[in-house]
């Protein structure tokens, strides 16, 4: 056994067994891999797997480049297909990282894809197998922060083998998606042609709930089931039956046929303590201009112009473009569910909770450069509007966030004075402990120092004033967020004298499971912020004392 890699890292061999136990051949030998380049994949053969429609045929990829991303080659993978006892032939060569097959269950065709971590990119061909690579088929090319422009993804179907293929029918493929839209997400499912690649659109979630598309009951009746909720109705299951004409005059983006809805279960609603809370999705900008979007909830019985006090719970995510930094994600025409550690039990205790989009936004190799003033961009942004609205009383507000957002949220504390205190769960505060990349950051801490010292709480602890309870798992198997983080930042925090709190948890890794675990947490957290944030004095009256 190693502490130095983990066991994906140990040398491997590959080899076929039939059910007997008997080795019948020994595919690969892998070595250790001690010398995989930062953000990169092993050299040699990787992600085996047999192909569903052929008897005893493995597929895997192998890297063109060495496995390093930095490397300049026309194609980074290649993948190989090779019938046990034969020769192996080459499939296809991905330009860019290979990131899957899904193979069809007619005519030889698969889906090949592949991406670009540095600019959020990917690519999706259709090619068929015994063919040249020449005559594969682009069919998507678009950024993995686009959901708005989101195709969707295959329907599948189970052989008898337990293996999945894509489901064909009369040449067409199903995609079902989440339907990103201005609006919300109005999940849909469309059918694709693969000859001509034009799509239409089979159904739409309507604009008063979320439907999703779950399976098909009988295609060639136009049955399938769905999974229908609203703000006040629990998901249930309903039997949808689409009308066999076509609709005239449909807008874009529209269902081109009429369905019936039939229900099939009606599960009671587990969480009538939530009754008559509201919520409302509400856009913002930055002064540069991004969008900052968030959902501001409000608990039952709130009364118009009351101003409560709020807890801003969020978590950063990375965009190389502003336009897709901008966009609506999920719904408020769902139900809202409470459960384990969710920072919506805040609701009942008269708290109104935000939860907030927090884009950093710029190319891969310099984002973070910024991190500290995007967030409080955002942060500045969507606390004015929510202001504006009268909901919150911007002077006793709470931040929170798990992981990268537990850094997020001592970034916050040490050096903004937007919140009067904080919860960070789980979360890494020294960089320079991890010096080949955090989070998003593809640089490391010999190309970035600078970066990575501002960017590290520990090491301006002497910035933080404002009360900090810090919570963590005491078996936290993320490389990047082991316990010493948080157990260094509350030394630091007690020798300086600050208002702090550490809290560690028992046999819990980097989400909490246990009864125990996350009954203690929300004691913690509502404790915190009624002492430190509902009930603290205002911040006139401590700067006139």
């Amino acid at each position: 056994y190693s502490y130095l890699r983990p066991s994906s890292r140990f040398p491997k061999s590959v080899e076929i067994w039939d059910t007997a136990g008997t080795l019948v051949e020994k595919v690969a030998s892998i070595p250790l891999a001690d010398r995989v380049p930062i953000n990169g994949v092993e050299p040699g053969p990787r992600s085996f797997d047999w192909h569903p429609l052929e008897p005893a045929t493995l597929v895997w990829a192998e890297a063109l480049d060495g496995g390093d991303p930095k490397t300049k080659v026309a194609h980074r993978d290649k993948v190989m297909i090779r019938t046990l006892g034969g020769e192996p032939q080459e499939l296809f060569r991905t330009p860019e990282r290979f990131g899957g097959l899904q193979w069809m269950e007619k005519d030889n065709l698969v889906m090949v894809t592949d991406s670009d971590p540095f600019k959020h990119w990917t690519r999706t061909w259709i090619h068929r197998r015994g063919e040249s690579q020449d005559k594969a088929r682009l069919l998507w090319d678009l950024s993995s922060d686009d959901r708005y422009g989101n195709p969707g993804f295959p329907l599948h179907r189970v052989l008898p083998t337990n293996r999945s293929v894509v489901r064909v029918e009369a040449g067409d493929i199903f995609l079902r998606g989440q339907g990103a839209s201005p609006d919300g997400d109005r999940p849909f499912l469309d059918r694709l042609n693969l000859t001509t690649f034009e799509s239409q659109r089979l159904f739409r979630c309507d604009k008063e709930h979320v439907e999703r598309f779950i399976d098909w009951v009988d295609p060639a009746a136009g049955s399938f089931l769905t999974r229908r909720e609203s703000p006040t109705e629990y998901p249930n299951y309903f039997l949808r039956t689409m009308d066999r004409n076509v609709l005239d005059g449909v807008p874009a983006g529209e269902a081109c046929h009429a369905s019936s809805l039939k229900p099939i279960t009606t599960f009671p609603d587990p969480f009538p303590m939530l009754n008559g809370h509201t919520k409302q999705r509400i856009t913002a900008h930055r002064h540069d201009g991004v969008a900052v979007n968030f959902t501001l909830y409000l608990p039952p019985n709130h009364k118009p112009g009351e101003r409560l006090p709020t807890v801003f719970w969020a978590y950063p995510l990375d965009y190389t473009e502003a336009t897709n930094a901008g966009q609506v994600e999920g719904s408020t025409k769902g139900f809202t569910f409470v459960s384990g550690t969710s920072n919506l039990f805040f609701l009942l205790q008269g708290y109104a909770v935000m939860e907030v989009s927090m884009p950093v936004v710029g190319p891969v190799e310099t984002a973070y450069d910024t991190f500290i003033e995007q967030l409080e961009a955002n942060a500045k942004a969507a606390i004015d509007k929510a202001s504006e609205l009268g909901a919150i009383d911007r002077d006793r507000i709470g931040v929170g966030g798990h992981s990268h957002g537990a850094l997020m949220t001592t970034t916050f504390i040490a050096h903004s004075d937007l919140f009067r205190a904080g919860i960070a769960r789980s979360g890494a505060y020294n960089h320079t402990l991890r010096p080949f990349g955090f989070q998003n950051e593809k640089r490391t801490l010999y190309e970035a120092k600078d970066t990575y010292v501002k960017l590290s709480p520990l090491i301006h602890a002497d910035k933080i004033k404002k009360p900090l309870l810090l919570i963590h798992g005491e078996l936290d198997s993320n490389p990047g967020t082991v316990p010493l983080q948080t157990e260094k930042l509350f030394e630091a925090l007690r020798g300086l004298g600050a208002t702090a709190r550490l809290v560690i948890l028992p046999y819990e890794d980097h989400g909490y499971r246990a009864r125990e675990s996350t009954e203690h947490v929300l004691y913690e957290m509502i404790a915190w912020f009624d002492t430190h944030v509902k009930n603290a004095p205002s911040r006139h009256t401590s700067a006139a004392q």
